[in-house]
């Protein structure tokens, strides 16, 4: 079993509207957003990303906007749901502030014993918050939302899968150990984690695959400390029969990626070298950053990607 995985990095999604889809995080869900750069392999589009204040391993959900994306149609082989960790006691203010701002299917359950509030972002994706105790990570508390109900970070992903077997072995040669399980949901934990710790296994033998599209998540991420333990990870999987891809440089993390069992893209990324590398942490995702191999499409790319609104 590996021990190098310290829980979440990021989530990853498609979206069809930039604007919107940066209004939803920057100003409904207060987060900050800490990236505004593009997409690796095709630079019209925009790569955003939304966190903490400094983008912290286990806090980014980020985003590909593209214009002409149709909807996708959840099923199994992805993640279902992406959970974010708020204090006790704040669903009621986040309940409030989600109806006055229009956001939808909002429901209230607990699950495990917490307490959560489901939600729909702008392209029907699948969210909740969830109250966790004792999470003592710093939320950004620049985004119109009071410190004591920002949000702190992700507290975990679910998976919705025609067959858990295989994904949930997959997980605990990662580190995870299974925590609980209710009803098909099996809950997995990595201890000592970066608070991003859990993942839920939900088993749905009769539903059909889903079609990524906008709404859709596209590759989940687990966080490694630096290269050297990513590279480590690479080999165990390796070893064991994974395909998993070169080492790729992300500029702000270095990537591996492989496709796991129930059809989930998983990535394993670096907590080095961070989003401050080339902005200083009072201005992230102010300007529009280029990866080095687009840089030449700048005056292009300012004239015809979607204006923000900020």
């Amino acid at each position: 079993m590996l021990d190098q995985i310290k829980g979440l990095h990021h989530v990853t999604s498609m979206a069809k509207d930039a604007r919107q889809n940066n209004d939803f995080f920057t100003h409904k869900l207060g987060l900050r957003r800490v990236k505004k750069t593009v997409n690796f392999d095709a630079p019209d589009v925009y790569h955003l990303y939304y966190a903490d204040e400094l983008g912290t391993p286990g806090s980014v959900m980020t985003y590909f906007p593209f214009p002409n994306i149709g909807k996708g149609s959840h099923g199994t082989g992805e993640v279902g749901t992406t959970v974010y960790s708020v204090p006790e006691g704040t669903l009621g203010y986040w309940e409030k502030r989600f109806a006055e701002q229009g956001v939808t299917g909002l429901r209230r359950d607990t699950v495990f014993g917490e307490n959560r509030l489901a939600f729909d972002g702008p392209d029907g994706d699948g969210f909740a918050l969830v109250e966790a105790k004792n999470d003592s990570r710093a939320p950004w508390t620049k985004g119109g939302v009071p410190g004591d109900e920002a949000i702190r970070g992700f507290h975990s992903v679910s998976l919705r899968l025609k067959d858990g077997g295989a994904t949930e072995e997959l997980l605990k040669f990662m580190g995870y150990e299974e925590v609980d399980t209710a009803g098909n949901v099996k809950r997995l934990a990595v201890k000592g984690g970066n608070g991003a710790d859990v993942v839920d296994i939900e088993s749905l033998p009769g539903v059909g695959f889903a079609n990524l599209g906008a709404g859709s998540v596209h590759h989940v991420a687990f966080a490694v400390e630096n290269r050297a333990k990513q590279l480590e990870v690479r080999k165990a999987l390796m070893d064991t029969g994974h395909q998993v891809t070169p080492v790729i440089d992300r500029d702000y993390f270095w990537a591996i990626y492989f496709r796991t069992p129930g059809g989930v893209l998983f990535e394993v990324s670096t907590n080095e070298p961070g989003f401050d590398r080339d902005e200083d942490t009072a201005h992230l995702g102010e300007a529009l950053k280029l990866p080095s191999q687009h840089a030449h499409l700048r005056d292009y790319l300012e004239k015809n990607l979607q204006p923000l609104g900020d």
